[in-house]
């Protein structure tokens, strides 16, 4: 199947987006209400995407997922490699988006007061409906906020990605990379066009966001 870039831009990022919201949520209930040996270390190793440059990351990836690493592992249990594959371009975002929507989620938990869950569990109330019925509707904003910055952070995603899945036209060629691909044989034009492509969509997609804020805060 063959994807123009916007198409697979859209769909890498919403699916990234998706699995960050996911996992950034627990880790950052878990940064924000549990105290544990290396919690320290977690949060750096969550963190660190932040600071490495992006083919370091994506080398990382690279080495974990391909044939030296889970590769033959994962193509025989799922039928499928995740290398040199929109499956591996997702991953790769994700895993660049996951430190800002663990730390906008975690911001969003911290807001709940330990007097409210003691209350709570003195009421009789679990862990799990702690979360439920106090945590997350408290820090819901935050989790959205959050949610969006995961994947406009996914929707830009470069280096990483070019490491993890390649820049194949059709397959794996994003709207960034294409972008790079344009620069690099001097079409102007056709870069001039794309990275408008892009920049409207980021920003279609932060207005989206800064509207639904003001929605959510009762702002007009």
């Amino acid at each position: 199947m063959q994807w123009s870039p916007l198409t697979l831009s859209l769909w890498i990022s919403l699916w990234s987006g998706l699995l960050a919201l996911v996992a950034g949520v627990w880790f950052g209930w878990l940064l924000a209400k549990r105290s544990f040996p290396g919690k320290l270390l977690l949060e750096g190793l969550i963190l660190l995407p932040l600071v490495l440059p992006p083919t370091v990351l994506g080398y990382y990836l690279l080495s974990a997922l391909g044939a030296r690493g889970l590769g033959p592992w994962i193509e025989q249990a799922f039928g499928f490699r995740l290398v040199f594959s929109w499956r591996g371009a997702v991953i790769a975002a994700a895993i660049a988006a996951l430190p800002l929507v663990v730390q906008t989620a975690r911001a969003g938990f911290a807001e709940t007061s330990a007097e409210i869950e003691d209350a709570a569990r003195v009421d009789g109330c679990s862990e799990r409906q702690l979360f439920w019925l106090i945590d997350l509707p408290i820090a819901w904003r935050s989790i959205m906020a959050g949610g969006l910055l995961g994947l406009l952070r996914a929707l830009g995603e470069f280096g990483a990605t070019l490491m993890v899945a390649g820049n194949i036209p059709g397959q794996t060629q994003t709207l960034s990379m294409a972008v790079y691909d344009a620069v690099q044989a001097n079409n102007l034009t056709r870069a001039n066009q794309l990275t408008l492509l892009l920049s409207a969509t980021a920003l279609g997609f932060l207005y989206l966001s800064l509207l639904l804020n003001r929605r959510i805060s009762g702002n007009r």
